[in-house]
């Protein structure tokens, strides 16, 4: 399950999309809704850590997607299904060797890479089996995280890290720098990049600059190099 909320609603303030056409989709947090703008309508998607299915909702009823899911817990697998959702219960970490490569146009991993044992492994997998992977994550660079553990001298806890140290499931933090890097070692190819703030507001379109300092949290859309 993903370690933020999925059902957690924000509004779209960044897109000015009017969401999906279906009364059945519901508000879904704002990086959601981005990811979502980065899928074509009528694609094969599989959202992996899927939690309680609000992106697998939005883009199955929204913009027809053929979609699948990964989850996890139980508990959010039952949540899925009685939705009418196609997902499984499953391990990003041990299953996705699984999956043919390109058995899917668009593979989606939303604030789940901090969480694995095995970030660079998972990543690999994920531009392995989709022509596209969209992948976001907290940003453990950003100017409030940096000033507070230099302030206090300890981890930090803010609403997007909500969990402290000896609790959390995250076990991995980057930098939008740092995942930048790591791309670019792979071989993978950047096709896009958005960063957001803290009231969700778009910061940048790129992932140079001030990016790393001012963004809270980004989405990129990746494939292979």
């Amino acid at each position: 399950m993903s370690p933020l909320d999925a059902d957690s609603p924000s509004p779209d303030t960044a897109s000015g999309r009017t969401g999906p056409r279906s009364g059945r989709s519901r508000d879904i947090r704002i990086d959601l809704r981005l990811i979502a703008d980065m899928v074509e309508p009528g694609s094969r998607v599989l959202d992996i850590g899927c939690g309680d299915g609000a992106l697998l909702d939005y883009l199955t009823h929204g913009k027809g997607v053929d979609g699948r899911g990964i989850e996890l817990s139980m508990e959010g697998v039952h949540r899925c299904v009685k939705q009418g959702l196609s997902v499984i219960q499953g391990d990003a970490e041990t299953d996705l060797k699984d999956y043919p490569a390109g058995a899917f146009d668009y593979v989606i991993l939303s604030q789940t890479l901090q969480a694995m044992r095995d970030p660079r492994a998972v990543l690999d997998h994920l531009v392995r089996i989709g022509r596209y992977a969209i992948v976001s994550f907290p940003n453990f660079g950003y100017w409030r995280i940096r000033l507070q553990l230099l302030l206090t001298g300890r981890m930090p806890v803010t609403e997007r890290l909500g969990y402290q140290w000896w609790e959390t499931p995250n076990i991995h933090f980057c930098t939008i720098t740092d995942f930048v890097e790591l791309c670019r070692d792979m071989g993978i190819r950047i096709e896009r990049s958005m960063i957001l703030n803290r009231v969700d507001r778009i910061t940048g379109r790129g992932h140079g600059g001030l990016t790393n300092l001012m963004g809270e949290q980004g989405v990129f859309l990746l494939r292979r190099g």
